[in-house]
């Protein structure tokens, strides 16, 4: 994989997976807990986002090779998909649908859900796992792309470290400022992605 295919795999992860997001949703599912709790929370809830993608990034194309869905298909709807995260993202509806989920949240341990599922490995994140190690074939491909996710998902476990930190730093203006910026970034790949599908069925030059 060279490195403008590297940038453009760690730059859509991080999009997605959005650890600035996630930071004060965190704060606020584990509001009360001592910090060793809160540390064991992060843990736990991380392992499982990274188990479930890793799954999906290892197998993911060979199960739509079973229910027969071509892979320029997939990557059409994925890109779809990943518009409308970002369109989501832009008018901060992802936002309050994320915070909607804590308020409803009545669960004493949040690792597994909501955090680890959907917060974390949501749809938007299967579906781009699937895309990228689509995009990049081999175990080269997919070795890279798995790193990447981790190293992305050692983000969102630092973020949920420092949840207090980062949302005092930013405060809610800098993060819906972050946000913004983030998800017209993801509207653009997730063009590409519909074109690179396009072109797989030979319907774009």
């Amino acid at each position: 994989m060279d490195s403008t295919a590297l940038i453009t795999t760690f730059v859509t992860l991080f999009i997605v997976l959005d650890p600035f997001a996630l930071a004060p949703l965190f704060l606020a599912l584990t509001r009360g807990m001592s910090p060793a709790m809160r540390r064991s929370v992060a843990i736990r809830s991380c392992l499982m986002g990274t188990a479930l993608l890793i799954v999906f990034g290892a197998f993911g194309e060979a199960v739509l090779g079973f229910i027969g869905i071509s892979m320029p298909a997939f990557r059409i709807a994925g890109g779809i998909l990943l518009f409308l995260t970002a369109l989501d993202m832009l008018f901060e509806r992802r936002t309050k649908r994320r915070e909607d989920q804590v308020e409803h949240d009545d669960h004493e341990d949040p690792s597994i859900f909501p955090l680890g599922i959907p917060l974390i490995a949501g749809p938007g994140a299967i579906a781009t796992v699937i895309l990228l190690t689509g995009e990049h074939q081999g175990l080269s491909g997919l070795t890279w792309v798995l790193g990447t996710m981790l190293f992305v998902m050692l983000l969102v476990f630092v973020s949920f470290l420092s949840a207090g930190m980062l949302e005092r730093a930013l405060g809610k203006t800098g993060i819906s400022v972050v946000t913004r910026v983030l998800g017209m970034l993801l509207a653009a790949l997730a063009v590409q992605f519909v074109l690179d599908g396009l072109r797989g069925f030979g319907l774009a030059g």
